[in-house]
């Protein structure tokens, strides 16, 4: 392992990549009119998608799942690009396996020779973060191990330092910036990188996973060995079976695979709006039809945790676009986003509902819901309202899952099973809010509001007989407006003490001294002179100090 570069030659090295591609229109998508963009179109910027990813996958495995991350962001890349991203692919050639030994034996604190029976060095999976092998436990079950690279911790930290600076800069020095707010993204996007490398959190979510998927026997999660299991290596038992893009005809005239389709797709929905969890990247490549039919999901790396009150409006968001309801759609998208200073409202809402409406009648033949999400963020963005990182990773998610469905089972109708399935959630939800725990808490807050309610209106009405009843405004005397104030009345009294100052210079000017100055009398020019100059700082103060207010950004309620 070479020594890692250091902190400013990288910082360099990022930046020369983001200069190369400054004028493609990567990361400026919005500028043009994006609701009308088609994904499809040949691309008519500088540069060449594919070269983009190879450039990207070049400089390692955080920039690797940096292109996997903006392949959700359609507000911030341009769709020749997107689709690019999407098909990136995350293979690396596998690191020597004499390389990986003592990784593996100080995770676990055990000789291998001693922890399995059998360790096949020959990896049966190489990725920028990790490889996977094969083995057998002591007690005959086949296991597989999966090794994460050497250094790959160290090497992402320094980016992510990189990557946060440039961010920093580029949201106070740009318009984009101000839009996007990339240092937002960067940190979150840091946040789950670095949870990923993390093997034990990734146990835990293959346990819970298994778990909520318990109501749906076609779908299969692996089981993780917690005892050798560290935060650098995982071990879960081994998925067998076929990529379900490389399933054969006979395969699916012997199975129906619409079940698998239509069971992984409820599961999910559960997911995310009962259980509120993203997995961001369910793509084909992390599913496997099991020998005995069943669907097996692993790689639950990246999982994204949703807030209750955002799980509910991206609930009610997805309800109103399965029911045609475009302004519905809008007016959620509105309340979930933050509305900058060059907001179209009116834009906005026409084109949403235009395109909600186009879906309702038309379905999975002209848009499908993961592609009618992306385009709600696109045309969000182009009308200047900036969208939350939870509809992005929704609307991924579903774009994954139609793929996944319709290479299981392309006669599926996605659209009608999210649109029945959504009811469940709706039924699953509400008994979830009356459950004994959310009922004790909610009777709580009841008994202390009865408990508390007779002695503070006791105390309204005592105020109100009593003609004491105020109201006060805190923080008035430290806001922005009192600055401004004391700034404007500053200068009114510099302008009125100049003006005196020139008057009272011009009206001695015709008294006759003795003592004069560039030929005038001396006191009168010594008053003009304080005065000009008073007038010049006032001037120059007015020139360098003012600046324009900072844009008017305005989150929807909470």
């Amino acid at each position: 392992m070479t020594d890692e570069p250091s902190s400013l030659p990288r910082t360099a090295q990022i930046l020369q990549f983001l200069l190369k591609y400054r004028s493609t229109g990567v990361f400026t998508g919005m500028d043009v009119d994006a609701a009308s963009m088609d994904p499809d179109a040949p691309c008519n910027v500088e540069g060449k998608p594919e070269e983009f990813v190879s450039d990207l996958e070049a400089l390692g495995p955080a920039f690797i799942k940096i292109g996997q991350a903006l392949s959700t962001r359609p507000d911030m890349v341009p769709p020749p690009y997107l689709v690019a991203l999407e098909r990136m692919q995350d293979d690396m050639p596998p690191v020597a396996f004499d390389t990986l030994r003592p990784v593996i034996e100080d995770a676990l604190g055990v000789r291998i020779n001693k922890a399995f029976a059998t360790f096949d060095e020959t990896p049966i999976g190489s990725a920028s973060l990790a490889q996977v092998h094969r083995a057998t436990l002591r007690d005959g079950r086949a296991v597989a191990v999966k090794v994460q690279r050497p250094g790959v911790g160290e090497a992402i930290r320094l980016d992510l330092e990189a990557l946060n600076r440039l961010a920093g800069h580029a949201d106070r020095m740009t318009d984009m910036g101000r839009r996007i707010r990339f240092s937002d993204w960067v940190n979150e996007f840091g946040k789950s990188l670095i949870a990923e490398l993390d093997y034990r959190t990734e146990a835990e979510n293959l346990e819970r996973f298994a778990d909520h998927f318990k109501e749906y026997p076609e779908l299969y999660v692996p089981s993780p060995v917690w005892d050798l299991t560290s935060t650098r290596v995982l071990t879960m038992e081994l998925v067998t079976g076929t990529k379900v893009t490389q399933l054969s005809g006979l395969r699916r005239t012997e199975q129906k695979l619409d079940l698998l389709a239509s069971a992984l797709m409820r599961g999910y929905l559960d997911q995310i709006f009962v259980h509120g969890e993203i997995h961001a990247d369910p793509h084909p490549g992390n599913l496997l039809v099991t020998d005995d039919g069943r669907l097996a999901l692993f790689d639950l790396g990246m999982v994204a945790h949703v807030p209750p009150k955002q799980r509910e409006r991206l609930l009610k968001l997805l309800f109103a676009a399965v029911d045609g309801r475009g302004e519905e759609v809008a007016n959620e998208s509105i309340a979930m986003g933050t509305r900058l200073e060059d907001f179209d409202e009116g834009r906005f809402l026409r084109e949403v509902g235009q395109m909600v409406a186009r879906y309702a009648a038309h379905g999975t033949q002209s848009l499908s819901e993961g592609r009618l999400m992306m385009e709600i963020i696109r045309t969000a963005t182009a009308c200047g309202l900036r969208t939350p990182p939870e509809l992005s990773m929704l609307g991924k998610a579903m774009l994954n899952l139609e793929q996944v469905s319709q290479a299981l089972d392309p006669e599926l109708d996605v659209k009608q099973v999210v649109e029945r399935h959504l009811e469940h959630v709706m039924r699953e939800r509400l008994k979830k809010s009356l459950s004994p725990s959310n009922l004790a808490s909610e009777l709580i807050e009841v008994q202390a509001l009865l408990r508390e309610s007779p002695r503070k209106i006791s105390d309204i009405l005592s105020l109100l007989a009593e003609n004491k009843l105020q109201m006060r405004m805190t923080g008035l005397e430290e806001s922005h407006l009192m600055e401004s104030l004391q700034k404007i009345a500053n200068r009114i009294s510099a302008g009125l003490v100049t003006a005196a100052l020139i008057v009272a210079s011009a009206m001695m000017m015709r008294v006759d001294s003795s003592h004069r100055l560039l030929g005038y009398p001396a006191v009168a020019m010594l008053l003009f002179l304080i005065g000009a100059g008073l007038g010049l700082m006032i001037v120059i103060s007015a020139l360098s100090g003012d600046r324009k207010a900072k844009p008017h950004e305005e989150r929807g309620p909470r």
